[in-house]
């Protein structure tokens, strides 16, 4: 059995805490929590007293104490959810510092992409790998955040680029990861251009907005704002940060029409790939819709995917809701012969069925090989934000960027 600890008990927390309490008793233990803020640490310790969990509660520890929880639980691993917890890390500098730390210690890093695990993405590697377009000349994907989980990233401490690397790094590195998957290849230079052009007061007040607020919990102007989080009116939002803030006066509920916004809602960037292929990718952050599409193109032929995925906002509701497929098609068109379309098996779960799958290789009981692969590493991680470490200093530039001048993997 191996001892978990966690550092982080934000959001992405309880969708692994929760797991390892209800189905991977036999294999798990937690045995420390980790955080600055204690009102949420007690917020998992109640959530695991409601499951019965025999361990419960979980030894705390606060952030400044990471060195004595180590050193008093002797974990086998940790389960690190702190922010930012989506990429890696967020800059070459510290992607360096990870690489280093690995080779001078001989532990592992294990990057939790999961949408790797959902059985389209899953489909789409096995249908390339296959040849059924033959090489690969071309990508087009195309993601789109809705008004509800895209205008969550501008109510958050993400809406600063210090924090997060702005969504091209935060966000888009699962969609890199992606394309690095799929291509079985890694970036080389990039391109992109983007800005900040819905959220944000000055768009605002072009629109012709005049009423605004700082943050929607008291706010009268908020109640009229369909973009508002009202915190009071969800349960896990409500202890997890409103009555949190007496601790570290972080508000969760800031409006995404307000100051000091640093990052991007639109996206486009140019990718080119060691194998030669070509993307372009667009990102926005205001959709009416929220899911994907991705088109290949290659010397035999096209595939389509084409993915909508259920609304959420982080901790709002049903995690294992969150990003679960609403309708998924994978369309095969062969040169010379009729488009078909391609079964895909599976896709119950959050992130397009590829939450629990994940989750099985990482807790479960006597694992079987991976076929294809789907676990990630340092290098892996490495390789999927470097595409956006890249794509924001080509914003600041207005240049091209090769991806060995930020960190040479090779080396």
């Amino acid at each position: 059995m191996k001892r978990y600890a966690m550092i982080g008990l934000g959001g992405r927390s309880s969708f692994f805490y929760t797991a390892l309490a209800k189905d991977f008793v036999k294999t798990s233990l937690i045995v420390g929590f980790c955080d600055t803020n204690q009102t949420r640490m007690n917020v998992a310790n109640d959530h695991l007293a409601k499951l019965s969990y025999a361990s419960a509660p979980i030894p705390t520890y606060k952030a400044v104490d990471f060195d004595k929880m180590i050193e008093d639980t002797k974990p086998d691993e940790v389960i690190i959810t702190t922010m930012d917890q989506k990429p890696m890390t967020i800059d070459e500098v510290r992607c360096k510092a990870i690489i280093d730390a690995v080779e001078r210690t001989g532990k592992k890093v294990r990057v939790t992409f999961n949408y790797r695990y959902a059985p389209h993405n899953t489909k789409v590697f096995e249908l390339l790998g296959e040849g059924a377009i033959g090489q690969v000349n071309s990508i087009h994907f195309e993601w789109a955040l809705n008004t509800s989980h895209g205008a969550d990233y501008f109510r958050r401490w993400h809406r600063d680029k210090r924090n997060a690397g702005g969504l091209l790094v935060h966000k888009s590195t699962h969609h890199f990861d992606l394309i690095n998957f799929w291509l079985r290849s890694s970036p080389v230079s990039v391109v992109a251009q983007g800005g900040l052009m819905f959220y944000g007061r000055e768009n605002a007040e072009k629109r012709g907005v005049t009423e605004f607020y700082t943050r929607a919990h008291g706010s009268e102007v908020a109640k009229k704002d369909p973009f508002a989080l009202h915190l009071e009116e969800h349960e896990q939002l409500r202890k997890m940060y409103l009555e949190a803030e007496h601790e570290d006066s972080y508000y969760r509920d800031q409006s995404v029409f307000g100051d000091g916004i640093s990052i991007e809602d639109t996206m486009g960037v140019l990718v080119k790939y060691g194998n030669g292929a070509i993307l372009t990718y667009s990102l926005i952050a205001y959709s009416p819709w929220e899911g994907f599409r991705a088109v290949f193109n290659g010397t035999k032929g096209r595939l389509e995917l084409d993915v909508v995925e259920m609304s959420y906002v982080n901790s709002g509701g049903e995690q294992g809701a969150e990003g679960a497929l609403e309708k998924c098609s994978i369309t095969l068109r062969p040169l010379f012969e009729k488009p078909r379309e391609i079964e895909v098996q599976g896709g119950l779960g959050g992130h397009g069925g590829g939450d629990p799958v994940l989750l099985n290789d990482l807790f479960g009981e006597n694992v079987e090989e991976d076929r294809f692969g789907r676990a990630a590493d340092h290098i892996d991680g490495a390789r999927s934000i470097l595409t956006g470490i890249a794509a924001n200093k080509s914003l600041r530039t207005e240049g091209v960027v090769w991806v060995k001048d930020i960190l040479d993997l090779k080396n």
